[in-house]
């Protein structure tokens, strides 16, 4: 299995950060002419904070639970996380993607093959199914920093390996951070109205893609095989 084995594969990962930063943007302009109430950081806040500790709570309990059932990508709530909580929320969506995480990894070890064939896409489980295997450690250092990948899936697969769990934990952790943590700044800035930092960080991903995308045979060449 190759990361960007098909033209279809390389389109898909163009399409999804094209489709995110559309969304992201789409959503900051709705919301500035419709309820530009919202967009007031201390409303927001003051709003969060009426909810108490429990805000917090539930912010890292809905991350943990996306890692496992994936209806929402995580850095679209990492986007809202910095939205409702400033900078801090990158904590927040970084601890409950370790919690996810750690619970996929176990069920994975626990249940085997059968549990992940019922949690990963057909698609996805065909073209990542021997990457872990094939790259190792590194391979997954590659994928989970790089966004518009489906990690929550190979950290499913990652959990068929004989590599101990807490290592691809820490692996998984380190690697997915930067991008946690830039997502809840495009979030925080949505909130300050700070409208050129957003999008500086928006074309900054894109361009990291493409990078990546248009290198990707040199990426492939210098990741040794397991």
């Amino acid at each position: 299995m190759r990361l960007f084995e098909s033209p279809a594969a390389r389109r898909q990962t163009l399409l999804r950060t094209g489709v995110l930063a559309l969304v992201v943007v789409g959503v900051g302009v709705a919301v500035t002419r419709y309820a530009p109430f919202v967009t007031d950081p201390e409303w927001v806040r003051a709003t969060v904070d009426r909810a108490g500790p429990y805000a917090p709570l539930a912010f890292v309990a809905l991350q943990a639970t996306q890692v496992v059932l994936a209806p929402i990508p995580g850095q679209t709530l990492a986007v809202v996380g910095g939205y409702l909580f400033g900078p801090v929320g990158a904590v927040y969506s970084v601890l409950g993607v370790a919690i996810g995480s750690s619970v996929v990894l176990v069920l994975s070890r626990r249940y085997g093959r059968p549990f992940v064939q019922r949690v990963v896409t057909d698609g996805v489980l065909e073209r990542f199914d021997t990457f872990v295997d094939d790259y190792g450690l590194l391979g997954l250092v590659v994928v989970f920093s790089l966004p518009t990948f489906p990690d929550d899936a190979i950290c499913a697969l990652a959990g068929l390996t004989s590599i101990r769990l807490r290592t691809i934990l820490v692996v998984l952790v380190l690697a997915r951070t930067p991008t946690f943590v830039l997502a809840t700044l495009v979030g925080d800035g949505l909130a300050g109205a700070q409208y050129r930092l957003v999008v500086g960080i928006l074309v900054g991903a894109a361009a990291v893609v493409v990078g990546v995308y248009l290198c990707r045979e040199r990426l492939l060449a210098a990741l040794p095989t397991a």
